[in-house]
C-alpha cells in the first residue's frame, strides 16, 4: 500500500511529536500502566492518520468508452438536476459523493480528457453534506472535455474537517482515466456535473471506489 506524498511530511511530524510525548512518560511516570495507555492511544492516532493517506494503485480494466468513473471513494449523497453556471453554463445532472475520514482521499479523473478550466474559490467550511456547500464552501472547479467533445465539471469541496484542497489538474493538461486529479485532506465531497442526457448508473447511498466504479454513461456525441 503506497502512502500519498501529501501525507509524508504530516506523518513524519506526527511521529516526532508522539515520540517526544511518549519517551518522557516511559522514563519518568511509573508504573507502566499509564505509559502503556498513552502509547496505545498514540498508536491508534498514528494508524488513523496513516490510513487516511493511503493511496492504492488503481487501473480501470473495463471498456471506458462513454463511461464516467467515480473520482473518489465514498457514498453517493445526491443526484439531481441543476444549472451549472461556472463552466458548463447549462442544465446538468449533479452527482455528489461524500468521503468520510476513513475513505481514500486521492481524487481521480472521471474520464480521459483535456482540462479546459481550473479555478479555486475561497469560502466557508460547512458540513459537506449540506447542499449549499457546493456553492458556499472552499472549493476547486475543474472543467473537462472528452475526446468526443462532451464537457463535464468536477468540483472538489472542503467540509467541516477538510481544510485543504489540493488540485493537480491544470489548464491544457491531457489526462488519462487513471491519473490523479487532486487530493482533499480529512473528509469532504466531490460533485461531478454531467450532461442532462447522461444515463446514471448508481443510486443514492451506493458506495463508490475512485477510479473503478462506473457512475454514468454518456450519450455518444453526434
Amino acid at each position: 500500500m503506497k502512502i500519498h506524498h501529501e501525507g509524508t511530511n504530516i506523518l513524519i511530524l506526527l511521529f516526532i511529536v508522539l515520540l517526544v510525548l511518549n519517551v518522557p512518560v516511559w522514563l519518568f511516570l511509573p508504573p507502566w500502566i499509564m505509559p502503556a495507555i498513552l502509547s496505545a492511544i498514540s498508536l491508534l492516532v498514528y494508524s488513523f492518520v496513516f490510513n487516511f493517506f493511503r493511496c492504492p494503485k488503481r487501473t480501470f480494466t473495463g471498456d471506458p468508452k462513454n463511461l464516467v468513473v467515480s473520482s473518489v471513494d465514498g457514498k453517493v449523497v445526491a443526484i439531481e438536476k441543476v444549472y451549472e453556471g461556472e463552466y458548463l453554463k447549462s442544465d446538468a445532472i449533479m452527482l455528489s459523493v461524500f468521503m468520510s475520514p476513513l475513505n481514500v482521499h486521492a481524487n481521480w479523473f472521471p474520464v480521459a480528457c483535456e482540462v479546459e478550466y481550473v479555478k479555486h474559490h475561497h469560502g466557508r467550511f460547512l458540513s459537506a453534506y449540506l447542499p449549499k456547500s457546493s456553492t458556499e464552501n472552499e472549493r476547486s472547479t475543474i472543467g473537462l472535455v472528452t475526446p468526443s467533445g462532451i464537457r463535464l465539471t468536477v468540483r472538489q469541496i472542503a467540509g467541516a474537517m477538510a481544510r485543504r484542497i489540493v488540485t493537480y489538474a491544470y489548464k491544457g493538461q491531457h489526462a488519462l482515466l487513471d491519473d490523479h486529479l487532486g487530493f482533499i485532506k480529512f473528509g469532504s465531497r466531490v460533485d461531478i456535473y454531467l450532461p442532462a442526457d447522461a444515463e446514471i448508473l448508481v443510486g443514492i447511498g451506493q458506495v463508490t471506489r475512485g477510479g473503478l466504479t462506473p457512475i454514468a454513461r454518456l450519450k455518444p456525441a453526434e
